[in-house]
């Protein structure tokens, strides 16, 4: 057999083709903060979609976040332990990899890396939740500028606070766990038990739609 005609068969011959690549679940940052606070939230906002009720914490938050904007322009690093660095607001980052985009209230750009910041209207100290949004925060700045994120902020705004967010190895594991837990549970489309913690619903936005609240 000549080399050509070898050639000619194996051309005929069916490709073999590999498993098919399912697309993440585009999803973004405040998700991971959602369901960590409670996974409901996203059953309503991805499997039975509902209207989101804006309540009078949400619009008042949105009018303080352009007031703290507007101070933090003018204030030095000080607060947040850094002698020098650039202000980033309303960053928009985005991870192909990750399937995950987010939009930062504001990052600060240092010569030896980012701190992502997130504005919170809250007395209480940081939750759970809040600090593993500054861990998808960080992975998406130093997926997007390649240089490190080990640390965030978290401003505290009616304190006048700033809580450092420490970044470890097993918060970012853990982190893209919680992808991944938040995929499956929007793939079963089962509605998630209700939370443990009643103080939750008072203020959520998609109390009406809880049957057994």
């Amino acid at each position: 057999m000549s080399v050509e005609q070898t050639r000619v068969e194996r051309a005929a011959e069916p490709a073999v083709v590999g498993p098919a690549v399912v697309p993440l679940l585009p999803l973004k940052v405040t998700d991971v903060k959602q369901f960590l606070y409670c996974p409901r939230i996203l059953y309503f906002t991805y499997v039975a979609p509902v209207p989101r009720k804006v309540t009078f914490k949400m619009q008042h938050g949105r009018e303080q976040h352009v007031e703290v904007e507007g101070l933090e322009q003018r204030r030095t690093l000080r607060r947040y332990g850094l002698e020098r660095g650039v202000r980033h607001f309303g960053l928009s980052i985005t991870s192909g990899r990750l399937g995950l985009t987010g939009r930062l209230d504001m990052a600060i750009e240092t010569s030896y890396g980012w701190y992502p910041v997130d504005f919170k209207y809250t007395h209480a100290g940081p939750s759970m939740n809040h600090r593993y949004q500054i861990a998808a925060y960080a992975a998406l700045l130093e997926e997007e500028s390649g240089v490190p994120a080990r640390a965030g902020f978290i401003y505290l705004v009616p304190r006048k606070d700033v809580r450092v967010v420490e970044v470890t190895p097993g918060m970012r594991l853990h982190f893209r766990r919680l992808l991944t837990r938040i995929r499956n549970a929007v793939a079963s489309g089962i509605m998630p038990p209700v939370t443990v913690s009643p103080w939750k619903c008072v203020d959520c936005e998609y109390r009406n739609y809880c049957a057994d609240r």
